[in-house]
């Protein structure tokens, strides 16, 4: 098979980052400048910071990925870019730099939905993985549960009706004075708390719906609080994290297990950055040995924002022979399946 080079960038929210793919699962480098440690100043990201970060850091770290990989842009197939969903600034930075560069070399532009890209992260390290298989795709913005019956297809069984997972995690985490990122002090938090501490709800809404509803969990804290701190009575963010932590894990993992069942199909895949949550990872391989199914996870550097998963992707978009024009705009809301 003739080796194939794409260039992907990725800029959909507060990492810049670069990478290059080689036939799709091998990644010759994946450069990423995160922003993190400016907006946690701000306790959340600022888009209209995030965007002129992008702008500063975009052509360093291109050129960084391209010297790692040991490769010019005249070895390079095709550009690949993450055009939505995020923030709309920021993709257009990502977005006006691959084009630039497909138009300089002549090669052609690969338009990717940042969430099939987390999901082609599996692909990545599992060279067996494959095709078809059950994703729980799980971050700031999204939570989906997905049937994938073949590359590049995607039929969402489940996905939520207000706050993503990884939202209603900073707003916790910001609620019981733990800050941005959420996510991570959360997961460390409850480590050392009681996960049985407090009885907060699991919302499963209808009997056969795949769909998650948050808010009411996140509002169950804040109530839990509020109370605690009328009664004067004294909180310990540890066993509020553990908990509140059981109560998501507990929804995501009957949720993710019934969809398998329901498509008999035995595999299942974690996707976004929420997937990189230790205590996910570890109830999830539970649930899995205990059925016999089988369980892929990257690692947590392929679960947040990246390049190299919009590389892998865009491999198999351009193997189905998917490119795009030079007229390619952002999309914030781009949903997943959408061309």
């Amino acid at each position: 098979m003739k080796q194939q080079l794409i260039l992907a960038i990725e800029s959909s929210c507060d990492e810049t980052a670069a990478a290059v793919v080689k036939n799709g699962r091998e990644v010759l480098s994946n450069i990423i400048s995160s922003q993190i440690a400016l907006h946690t100043l701000y306790g959340g990201v600022v888009p209209e910071i995030a965007s002129r970060k992008h702008i500063e850091n975009i052509d360093g770290v291109i050129m960084e990925a391209l010297h790692k990989a040991n490769v010019t842009l005249n070895d390079i197939d095709a550009i690949a870019v993450t055009y939505g969903p995020g923030l709309v600034g920021a993709l257009l930075v990502g977005l006006a730099e691959a084009k630039a560069l497909s138009f300089a070399i002549q090669k052609p532009l690969i338009g990717v939905h940042h969430i099939e890209g987390h999901i082609c992260a599996n692909y990545i390290e599992n060279k067996e993985f494959e095709p078809p298989f059950i994703a729980l795709v799980v971050s700031g913005g999204h939570t989906h549960i997905v049937f994938v019956p073949d590359y590049g297809k995607y039929e969402i069984l489940g996905k939520t009706r207000d706050d993503a997972v990884g939202e209603a995690y900073d707003k916790v985490a910001r609620a019981i004075g733990m800050g941005y990122p959420g996510g991570p002090k959360i997961d460390e938090a409850a480590k050392r708390g009681n996960p049985q501490a407090i009885a907060f709800p699991r919302v499963f809404l209808e009997g056969d719906s795949y769909d998650f509803s948050f808010s009411g969990l996140k509002s169950a804290v804040l109530n839990y609080i509020n109370q605690c701190n009328m009664a004067g009575k004294t909180i310990i963010p540890e066993d509020v994290a553990a908990s509140f932590q059981a109560a998501v894990i507990d929804v995501l993992a009957e949720k993710t297990m019934r969809a398998v069942e329901q498509k008999g199909v035995y595999h299942v895949a974690l996707a976004g950055g929420v997937a990189s949550n230790s205590a996910l990872r570890q109830r999830m391989k539970q649930e899995c040995e205990k059925r016999g199914y089988t369980l892929n996870i990257p690692s947590p550097i392929l679960c947040t924002d990246n390049a190299a998963m919009i590389g892998c992707a865009a491999y198999y978009e351009y193997q189905n022979g998917i490119t795009y024009g030079l007229d390619l705009n952002a999309n914030p809301s781009l949903k997943l399946g959408d061309r």
